[in-house]
């Protein structure tokens, strides 16, 4: 079916070439409550995203792979993607870029622990048990700092009262 000479229907289904700066809008601002309404009119016959969070996860990867998409914007997607567990469709060839623009955060605790002379057992004790207890707090999801040092602390003080 053709309208003003653009082909409406292709194949049964509406054409995506008529919606292409409307994909490119909801792409470039993530917009998904608007990318699942447009992908649901225009490609029906597909399987559709089933939540919000993977139409964001979708329009994340395919902000990667757009060449017409802003770097930073594309930079930005990569590193939701890796943070979310998710695989990244930037080219290996911008992946430094992206690194340097968007870094990954580490999250990293320190046990420092002195001996005295003779006292390296009690010492590594010590840190032993506080690892223990910093590995237990990660274990259960603990991520606040002040909760891991009060039971690196209590772990502390029950190896030094012995």
């Amino acid at each position: 079916m053709r309208n003003n000479g653009q082909i409406i229907v292709l194949n049964g289904a509406v054409n995506p070439t008529l919606h292409a700066a409307e994909f490119r809008r909801c792409l470039d601002d993530l917009d998904v409550d608007a990318a699942r309404r447009l992908w649901a009119h225009v490609m029906p016959h597909l399987a559709q995203p089933q939540s919000n969070s993977e139409a964001l996860a979708t329009l994340h990867y395919a902000r990667t792979q757009a060449q017409s998409t802003a770097q930073r914007k594309r930079f930005y997607s990569h590193r939701w993607l890796l943070d979310h567990g998710f695989p990244s469709g930037l080219p290996d060839h911008l992946r430094p870029w992206a690194e340097r623009m968007y870094p990954a955060v580490v999250e990293g605790t320190g046990i420092a622990v002195g001996a005295r002379d003779g006292d390296q057992a009690r010492a590594d004790a010590v840190r032993s048990a506080m690892e223990r207890a910093l590995l237990e707090c990660q274990a259960d999801g603990e991520r606040n700092s002040d909760v891991l040092r009060a039971r690196m602390m209590e772990a502390r003080v029950r190896v030094l009262r012995g």
